[in-house]
Protein backbone atom coordinates (compact mmCIF):
# COMPACT_ATOMS: atom_id res chain seq x y z
CA UNK A 1 0.00 0.00 0.00
CA UNK A 2 2.60 1.99 0.92
CA UNK A 3 4.88 1.79 -2.50
CA UNK A 4 1.19 2.34 -4.32
CA UNK A 5 0.72 5.52 -2.87
CA UNK A 6 4.44 6.11 -3.56
CA UNK A 7 3.84 5.85 -6.66
CA UNK A 8 0.61 7.80 -7.37
CA UNK A 9 2.83 10.75 -5.61
CA UNK A 10 4.90 10.35 -8.08
CA UNK A 11 2.75 10.34 -11.10
CA UNK A 12 1.03 13.04 -9.33
CA UNK A 13 3.87 15.19 -9.06
CA UNK A 14 4.60 14.77 -12.85
CA UNK A 15 1.24 16.07 -13.82
CA UNK A 16 1.76 19.06 -11.74
CA UNK A 17 5.23 19.94 -13.18
CA UNK A 18 3.60 18.99 -16.90
CA UNK A 19 0.71 21.75 -16.11
CA UNK A 20 3.05 24.56 -14.81
CA UNK A 21 5.39 23.86 -17.86
CA UNK A 22 2.44 24.22 -20.15
CA UNK A 23 0.48 26.50 -18.96
CA UNK A 24 -1.07 28.57 -21.40
CA UNK A 25 0.94 31.41 -22.94
CA UNK A 26 -0.82 35.33 -22.70
CA UNK A 27 0.30 35.73 -26.14
CA UNK A 28 1.69 34.25 -29.24
CA UNK A 29 4.93 35.04 -31.55
CA UNK A 30 4.70 33.29 -35.13
CA UNK A 31 7.95 32.30 -36.67
CA UNK A 32 8.45 31.84 -40.27
CA UNK A 33 11.72 30.55 -41.54
CA UNK A 34 13.24 28.48 -44.61
CA UNK A 35 12.99 24.54 -44.48
CA UNK A 36 16.34 22.49 -43.05
CA UNK A 37 16.69 22.17 -46.94
CA UNK A 38 16.72 25.44 -48.37
CA UNK A 39 17.44 27.33 -44.63
CA UNK A 40 18.76 25.14 -41.99
CA UNK A 41 19.98 27.88 -40.15
CA UNK A 42 16.76 29.74 -39.86
CA UNK A 43 15.12 26.79 -39.11
CA UNK A 44 17.48 25.33 -36.54
CA UNK A 45 16.96 28.86 -34.52
CA UNK A 46 13.30 28.98 -34.66
CA UNK A 47 13.32 25.25 -33.46
CA UNK A 48 16.28 26.64 -30.78
CA UNK A 49 13.62 28.94 -29.97
CA UNK A 50 10.62 26.81 -29.71
CA UNK A 51 12.45 24.82 -27.27
CA UNK A 52 13.07 27.86 -24.87
CA UNK A 53 9.05 29.40 -24.86
CA UNK A 54 7.59 26.46 -26.29
CA UNK A 55 4.95 25.48 -29.02
CA UNK A 56 1.42 26.94 -29.07
CA UNK A 57 0.55 23.78 -29.25
CA UNK A 58 1.59 22.69 -26.18
CA UNK A 59 0.66 25.90 -24.45
CA UNK A 60 4.05 27.81 -25.24
CA UNK A 61 4.29 30.99 -27.03
CA UNK A 62 5.95 30.54 -30.30
CA UNK A 63 4.11 29.24 -33.78
CA UNK A 64 6.65 28.11 -36.52
CA UNK A 65 5.96 27.62 -40.26
CA UNK A 66 8.13 27.33 -42.78
CA UNK A 67 7.85 28.63 -46.51
CA UNK A 68 7.71 26.66 -49.26
CA UNK A 69 11.53 25.90 -50.68
CA UNK A 70 10.13 26.81 -54.49
CA UNK A 71 8.37 29.83 -52.82
CA UNK A 72 9.11 32.23 -55.89
CA UNK A 73 6.75 30.34 -58.14
CA UNK A 74 4.06 29.73 -54.81
CA UNK A 75 4.29 33.19 -53.58
CA UNK A 76 0.83 33.49 -52.93
CA UNK A 77 0.82 30.97 -50.78
CA UNK A 78 3.72 31.87 -49.01
CA UNK A 79 1.97 35.38 -47.94
CA UNK A 80 -1.33 33.87 -47.05
CA UNK A 81 0.97 31.55 -44.69
CA UNK A 82 2.38 34.70 -43.36
CA UNK A 83 -0.83 36.60 -43.18
CA UNK A 84 -2.94 33.89 -41.69
CA UNK A 85 -0.65 33.71 -38.65
CA UNK A 86 -2.97 37.44 -37.85
CA UNK A 87 -5.83 35.50 -37.51
CA UNK A 88 -4.96 34.06 -33.76
CA UNK A 89 -5.92 36.23 -31.45
CA UNK A 90 -3.25 36.07 -29.12
CA UNK A 91 -0.94 36.88 -31.98
CA UNK A 92 1.01 39.96 -31.40
CA UNK A 93 4.60 39.57 -33.49
CA UNK A 94 5.48 37.83 -36.42
CA UNK A 95 8.43 37.50 -37.60
CA UNK A 96 10.06 36.58 -40.83
CA UNK A 97 13.70 35.21 -41.61
CA UNK A 98 14.59 35.43 -44.54
CA UNK A 99 12.12 37.89 -45.49
CA UNK A 100 11.81 36.58 -49.36
CA UNK A 101 10.03 38.71 -52.08
CA UNK A 102 6.30 39.13 -50.54
CA UNK A 103 6.98 39.74 -47.50
CA UNK A 104 6.22 43.05 -47.48
CA UNK A 105 2.58 42.43 -49.08
CA UNK A 106 2.10 39.18 -46.59
CA UNK A 107 3.00 42.04 -43.94
CA UNK A 108 0.61 44.82 -45.31
CA UNK A 109 -2.16 42.16 -45.18
CA UNK A 110 -1.33 41.58 -41.85
CA UNK A 111 -1.62 45.29 -40.34
CA UNK A 112 -5.28 45.24 -42.48
CA UNK A 113 -6.34 42.92 -39.91
CA UNK A 114 -4.24 43.46 -36.96
CA UNK A 115 -2.47 46.68 -36.77
CA UNK A 116 -0.98 46.22 -33.11
CA UNK A 117 1.10 43.00 -34.29
CA UNK A 118 4.40 43.98 -34.68
CA UNK A 119 6.13 42.60 -38.01
CA UNK A 120 9.74 41.95 -38.03
CA UNK A 121 12.13 40.52 -40.39
CA UNK A 122 15.43 39.90 -40.94
CA UNK A 123 18.07 38.87 -44.40
CA UNK A 124 14.99 40.70 -46.46
CA UNK A 125 15.59 40.55 -49.80
CA UNK A 126 13.09 43.54 -50.75
CA UNK A 127 13.93 47.06 -51.14
CA UNK A 128 14.80 48.66 -48.29
CA UNK A 129 12.30 51.23 -48.85
CA UNK A 130 9.61 48.98 -49.86
CA UNK A 131 10.07 46.12 -47.08
CA UNK A 132 10.24 49.13 -44.37
CA UNK A 133 7.09 50.46 -45.66
CA UNK A 134 5.38 48.40 -44.08
CA UNK A 135 7.70 46.50 -41.61
CA UNK A 136 8.25 47.73 -37.95
CA UNK A 137 11.83 46.63 -38.25
CA UNK A 138 14.25 45.20 -40.62
CA UNK A 139 17.87 44.03 -39.78
CA UNK A 140 20.56 42.90 -42.68
CA UNK A 141 24.04 41.81 -42.96
CA UNK A 142 26.19 45.06 -43.81
CA UNK A 143 28.13 43.74 -46.85
CA UNK A 144 28.98 47.59 -47.25
CA UNK A 145 30.99 47.62 -44.12
CA UNK A 146 32.33 44.16 -44.25
CA UNK A 147 33.75 45.39 -47.55
CA UNK A 148 36.04 47.91 -46.25
CA UNK A 149 36.82 45.82 -43.12
CA UNK A 150 37.81 42.68 -45.26
CA UNK A 151 40.85 44.76 -46.66
CA UNK A 152 41.67 46.11 -43.23
CA UNK A 153 41.53 42.65 -41.86
CA UNK A 154 43.74 41.51 -44.54
CA UNK A 155 46.28 43.82 -44.01
CA UNK A 156 46.49 43.09 -40.34
CA UNK A 157 47.31 40.24 -41.45
CA UNK A 158 50.05 40.82 -43.79
CA UNK A 159 48.38 40.52 -46.77
CA UNK A 160 49.72 42.45 -49.95
CA UNK A 161 47.05 41.29 -52.39
CA UNK A 162 43.38 41.06 -52.15
CA UNK A 163 41.34 38.58 -55.04
CA UNK A 164 38.00 38.54 -55.83
CA UNK A 165 36.88 35.67 -57.57
CA UNK A 166 33.33 36.09 -59.18
CA UNK A 167 31.55 35.82 -62.57
CA UNK A 168 29.03 38.27 -64.57
CA UNK A 169 26.10 37.25 -62.95
CA UNK A 170 27.09 38.12 -59.29
CA UNK A 171 28.51 41.17 -60.12
CA UNK A 172 25.23 42.43 -61.67
CA UNK A 173 23.35 42.85 -58.28
CA UNK A 174 23.51 45.82 -56.74
CA UNK A 175 25.08 45.14 -53.81
CA UNK A 176 27.68 42.92 -54.93
CA UNK A 177 29.13 45.82 -57.23
CA UNK A 178 29.04 48.05 -54.87
CA UNK A 179 31.03 45.79 -52.71
CA UNK A 180 33.22 45.29 -55.44
CA UNK A 181 34.09 48.91 -55.66
CA UNK A 182 34.67 49.52 -51.91
CA UNK A 183 37.26 46.47 -52.00
CA UNK A 184 39.42 48.28 -54.86
CA UNK A 185 39.11 51.54 -53.43
CA UNK A 186 39.88 50.10 -49.87
CA UNK A 187 43.00 48.48 -51.33
CA UNK A 188 43.77 51.78 -52.87
CA UNK A 189 43.58 53.72 -49.37
CA UNK A 190 45.14 50.93 -47.35
CA UNK A 191 48.14 50.28 -49.58
CA UNK A 192 46.94 46.50 -51.07
CA UNK A 193 46.80 45.30 -54.29
CA UNK A 194 43.37 44.71 -56.10
CA UNK A 195 42.96 42.00 -58.49
CA UNK A 196 40.06 40.16 -59.97
CA UNK A 197 39.90 36.64 -61.09
CA UNK A 198 36.77 35.38 -63.24
CA UNK A 199 35.38 31.90 -62.38
CA UNK A 200 32.65 30.06 -63.98
CA UNK A 201 29.35 30.51 -62.79
CA UNK A 202 27.43 27.88 -60.85
CA UNK A 203 24.29 27.89 -63.06
CA UNK A 204 26.03 27.98 -65.87
CA UNK A 205 26.96 24.67 -68.10
CA UNK A 206 29.77 23.74 -66.13
CA UNK A 207 27.33 23.35 -63.06
CA UNK A 208 28.39 23.40 -59.40
CA UNK A 209 31.12 20.13 -59.49
CA UNK A 210 32.52 21.95 -62.78
CA UNK A 211 32.71 25.68 -60.84
CA UNK A 212 34.64 23.73 -57.82
CA UNK A 213 37.18 21.88 -60.42
CA UNK A 214 37.88 25.38 -61.41
CA UNK A 215 38.83 26.84 -58.27
CA UNK A 216 40.72 23.89 -56.86
CA UNK A 217 43.11 23.47 -60.35
CA UNK A 218 43.52 27.77 -60.51
CA UNK A 219 44.67 28.33 -57.01
CA UNK A 220 47.59 26.92 -57.22
CA UNK A 221 48.69 29.18 -60.22
CA UNK A 222 47.25 32.11 -58.24
CA UNK A 223 49.77 32.07 -55.42
CA UNK A 224 52.05 31.59 -57.35
CA UNK A 225 51.11 34.25 -59.47
CA UNK A 226 50.54 37.03 -56.72
CA UNK A 227 52.30 35.32 -53.70
CA UNK A 228 51.24 33.73 -50.42
CA UNK A 229 50.41 36.78 -49.13
CA UNK A 230 47.44 37.15 -50.64
CA UNK A 231 44.15 37.19 -49.25
CA UNK A 232 41.50 35.32 -51.33
CA UNK A 233 37.52 35.85 -51.39
CA UNK A 234 35.17 34.32 -53.23
CA UNK A 235 31.04 35.18 -53.93
CA UNK A 236 30.30 32.29 -54.36
CA UNK A 237 29.06 29.56 -51.53
CA UNK A 238 29.33 26.52 -53.66
CA UNK A 239 32.65 27.51 -54.42
CA UNK A 240 34.07 28.30 -50.79
CA UNK A 241 34.86 24.88 -50.05
CA UNK A 242 37.34 24.23 -52.62
CA UNK A 243 39.13 27.81 -51.91
CA UNK A 244 39.35 27.43 -48.03
CA UNK A 245 40.42 23.89 -49.10
CA UNK A 246 43.43 24.89 -51.45
CA UNK A 247 44.36 28.29 -49.18
CA UNK A 248 45.17 26.23 -46.59
CA UNK A 249 46.99 23.88 -48.72
CA UNK A 250 49.10 26.76 -50.73
CA UNK A 251 49.71 28.13 -47.33
CA UNK A 252 48.01 32.07 -48.48
CA UNK A 253 45.11 34.14 -46.67
CA UNK A 254 41.40 34.03 -46.41
CA UNK A 255 39.53 36.20 -44.21
CA UNK A 256 36.02 35.22 -44.24
CA UNK A 257 33.18 33.49 -46.27
CA UNK A 258 30.71 35.76 -48.40
CA UNK A 259 27.99 34.76 -45.50
CA UNK A 260 30.64 33.99 -42.29
CA UNK A 261 29.97 30.90 -40.28
CA UNK A 262 31.70 28.25 -39.27
CA UNK A 263 29.92 26.24 -41.46
CA UNK A 264 30.36 27.50 -44.42
CA UNK A 265 32.89 26.05 -46.25
CA UNK A 266 35.10 24.78 -43.58
CA UNK A 267 32.90 21.18 -42.62
CA UNK A 268 33.39 19.73 -46.26
CA UNK A 269 37.14 21.28 -46.92
CA UNK A 270 38.55 19.73 -44.25
CA UNK A 271 36.05 16.48 -43.60
CA UNK A 272 34.65 18.01 -40.27
CA UNK A 273 31.67 16.00 -38.39
CA UNK A 274 29.88 18.16 -36.72
CA UNK A 275 26.30 15.96 -36.61
CA UNK A 276 27.49 15.73 -32.32
CA UNK A 277 28.40 19.36 -32.02
CA UNK A 278 24.65 20.45 -34.12
CA UNK A 279 23.60 23.63 -32.53
CA UNK A 280 26.34 24.18 -30.24
CA UNK A 281 28.36 27.07 -31.61
CA UNK A 282 31.21 27.38 -29.26
CA UNK A 283 31.71 23.58 -29.77
CA UNK A 284 31.74 23.86 -33.76
CA UNK A 285 33.97 26.72 -33.76
CA UNK A 286 36.02 24.97 -31.35
CA UNK A 287 36.37 21.48 -33.61
CA UNK A 288 36.39 23.78 -37.00
CA UNK A 289 39.57 26.02 -35.53
CA UNK A 290 41.34 22.72 -34.62
CA UNK A 291 40.92 21.23 -37.82
CA UNK A 292 41.74 24.20 -40.21
CA UNK A 293 45.14 24.74 -37.87
CA UNK A 294 45.87 21.10 -37.97
CA UNK A 295 45.34 22.03 -41.93
CA UNK A 296 48.36 25.07 -41.81
CA UNK A 297 46.06 27.65 -41.76
CA UNK A 298 46.51 29.41 -37.98
CA UNK A 299 46.20 33.09 -37.88
CA UNK A 300 45.30 32.96 -41.98
CA UNK A 301 42.05 31.76 -42.00
CA UNK A 302 38.88 32.68 -40.09
CA UNK A 303 35.33 33.12 -40.59
CA UNK A 304 32.27 34.23 -37.69
CA UNK A 305 31.56 32.26 -34.85
CA UNK A 306 27.79 32.36 -35.39
CA UNK A 307 25.56 32.08 -38.02
CA UNK A 308 23.69 35.71 -38.57
CA UNK A 309 20.31 33.64 -40.21
CA UNK A 310 20.71 31.77 -36.74
CA UNK A 311 21.42 34.40 -34.58
CA UNK A 312 18.57 36.92 -36.53
CA UNK A 313 15.63 34.50 -35.91
CA UNK A 314 16.66 34.18 -32.45
CA UNK A 315 17.44 37.60 -31.62
CA UNK A 316 14.46 39.12 -33.30
CA UNK A 317 11.93 36.54 -31.81
CA UNK A 318 13.44 37.67 -28.28
CA UNK A 319 13.04 41.66 -29.66
CA UNK A 320 9.69 40.97 -29.80
CA UNK A 321 9.16 39.05 -26.78
CA UNK A 322 10.97 42.31 -24.68
CA UNK A 323 8.80 44.96 -27.07
CA UNK A 324 5.57 42.88 -25.99
CA UNK A 325 6.98 42.45 -22.22
CA UNK A 326 8.01 46.19 -22.15
CA UNK A 327 11.24 45.37 -21.53
CA UNK A 328 12.65 46.70 -25.45
CA UNK A 329 11.56 49.83 -27.29
CA UNK A 330 10.24 48.91 -30.65
CA UNK A 331 12.87 51.47 -33.21
CA UNK A 332 15.80 50.98 -30.65
CA UNK A 333 19.05 49.66 -32.21
CA UNK A 334 20.80 49.42 -28.82
CA UNK A 335 17.71 46.81 -27.07
CA UNK A 336 18.17 44.73 -30.66
CA UNK A 337 21.56 44.47 -29.98
CA UNK A 338 21.45 43.65 -26.77
CA UNK A 339 19.18 40.55 -28.47
CA UNK A 340 22.12 39.86 -31.09
CA UNK A 341 24.71 39.68 -27.83
CA UNK A 342 23.01 37.57 -25.62
CA UNK A 343 21.94 34.88 -28.23
CA UNK A 344 26.23 35.04 -28.74
CA UNK A 345 28.66 34.79 -26.34
CA UNK A 346 31.54 36.17 -26.71
CA UNK A 347 31.10 37.26 -30.28
CA UNK A 348 30.74 41.18 -30.82
CA UNK A 349 28.28 43.10 -33.33
CA UNK A 350 27.72 46.86 -34.66
CA UNK A 351 24.80 48.01 -35.90
CA UNK A 352 23.46 50.96 -38.11
CA UNK A 353 20.89 52.11 -39.80
CA UNK A 354 20.85 51.94 -44.19
CA UNK A 355 21.37 55.02 -46.14
CA UNK A 356 20.05 55.50 -49.38
CA UNK A 357 22.54 55.94 -52.04
CA UNK A 358 20.49 58.38 -53.79
CA UNK A 359 20.18 61.09 -51.32
CA UNK A 360 22.09 60.11 -48.02
CA UNK A 361 18.77 59.46 -46.01
CA UNK A 362 19.46 57.49 -43.00
CA UNK A 363 16.44 54.80 -42.76
CA UNK A 364 15.81 54.19 -38.97
CA UNK A 365 13.52 51.07 -39.53
CA UNK A 366 16.51 48.83 -41.71
CA UNK A 367 19.42 48.44 -39.83
CA UNK A 368 22.44 46.73 -41.04
CA UNK A 369 24.22 44.59 -38.96
CA UNK A 370 27.67 42.92 -39.22
CA UNK A 371 29.64 39.99 -36.55
CA UNK A 372 33.34 40.50 -35.85
CA UNK A 373 35.31 38.43 -37.69
CA UNK A 374 37.48 35.27 -35.99
CA UNK A 375 40.63 34.34 -37.16
CA UNK A 376 41.51 30.49 -36.06
CA UNK A 377 44.44 30.48 -33.71
CA UNK A 378 44.70 34.16 -32.99
CA UNK A 379 40.92 34.89 -32.02
CA UNK A 380 38.79 37.82 -32.84
CA UNK A 381 40.42 40.82 -34.90
CA UNK A 382 38.11 43.79 -32.91
CA UNK A 383 36.53 45.10 -36.20
CA UNK A 384 33.22 46.39 -34.50
CA UNK A 385 35.95 48.82 -32.94
CA UNK A 386 37.33 50.42 -36.04
CA UNK A 387 35.84 53.54 -37.55
CA UNK A 388 35.48 53.31 -41.28
CA UNK A 389 35.76 56.42 -43.40
CA UNK A 390 32.12 57.98 -44.04
CA UNK A 391 33.00 58.04 -47.92
CA UNK A 392 32.69 54.30 -48.00
CA UNK A 393 28.42 54.68 -47.22
CA UNK A 394 28.15 55.76 -50.20
CA UNK A 395 30.81 55.09 -52.78
CA UNK A 396 28.86 53.27 -56.13
CA UNK A 397 29.57 50.40 -58.19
Amino acid sequence: MKRITHVLCAVLFVLFSASLSFAAAPYHIGIVTGTVSQEEDTYRGAEFMVKKYGDVNGGGMLKHVTMRDNFMQEMETTISQIAGLADDPLMKVIVVVPGIPGTTEAFRRVKEKRKDIICLTGSPQEDPNVISSVADYCVASDKITRGYLNIYAAKKLGAKTFVIISFPRHMSYELQARRRAIFEEACKDLGLKYAFETAPDPVSDVGVAGAQQFILEKVPAWVGKYGKNTAFFCTNDAQTEPLLKQVAKYGAIFIEPDLPSPLMGYPGAFGIDLKKEAGNWPAMMQKVEKAVIAAGGKGRMGTCSYSQPWTSVCALVEYGKRIVDRKAKLGSSKDLLECFNSYTPGAKWFIRPYIELANGVKNKKYMLIYQDTYIFGRGYMKLTEVKVPAKYEMLKK
